[in-house]
């Protein structure tokens, strides 16, 4: 998901939180951090992309005080993929990565869930989020909302994000 000043990846999608948790695992987090860093290079243009690792937990578990996810899952991802030669930071507390200076750190923010990832996104700018499947061999971007069909035919629906993911779309296809 992305919008002018945050990109963000989350590691599992439209799950009861407590599915999210239990859906979390070292491989997950590497598989997903390595393709948003791949399409960052080869799609977005940028060189070296610097990913931020949210915790799970408030304040990043706190050295297992809030949680052992952070310890037990979060962590030895961060190393594996700086084994592999990605710049990666974090875990960061969630509460606090995603202000301008913060996100001035990084490209892409690498969250755990759903929400986790998309509030602070649809906060920063709710009408211009595009979603964009990474990790494909062909460029797929679309409105970060769905379809709206609550709203269709009633001339209240806006078409900002569509212009936005054909926006994004263009730009991505002159970085190939």
């Amino acid at each position: 998901m992305s919008v002018e000043g945050l990109r963000v990846v989350p590691i599992t999608v439209h799950q009861s939180l407590r599915t999210a948790l239990d859906a979390l695992s070292v491989d997950a987090i590497v598989t997903k951090a390595r393709i948003a860093a791949n399409d960052l290079r080869a799609r977005f243009g940028i060189a070296h992309p610097r990913l931020a690792v949210a915790g799970v937990n408030p304040h990043a578990g706190e050295d297992g005080t809030l949680g052992r996810e952070e310890i037990e899952i979060v962590i030895p991802a961060i190393k594996r993929l700086r084994a592999e030669g990605w710049h990666v930071e974090g875990p960061k507390s969630p509460d606090t990565m995603f202000h301008p200076g913060a996100r001035a750190t990084y490209d892409v923010a690498i969250c755990h869930y759903h929400d986790q990832a998309l509030i602070p996104l649809k906060t920063l700018d709710y009408d211009h989020g595009v979603n964009v499947t990474l990790g494909l061999n062909f460029i797929r971007t679309s409105p970060d909302h769905g379809t709206a069909l609550d709203i269709a035919g009633t001339g209240t629906a806006k078409p900002d994000s569509l212009i936005a993911a054909l926006g994004l779309a263009a730009k991505l296809a002159r970085n190939v």
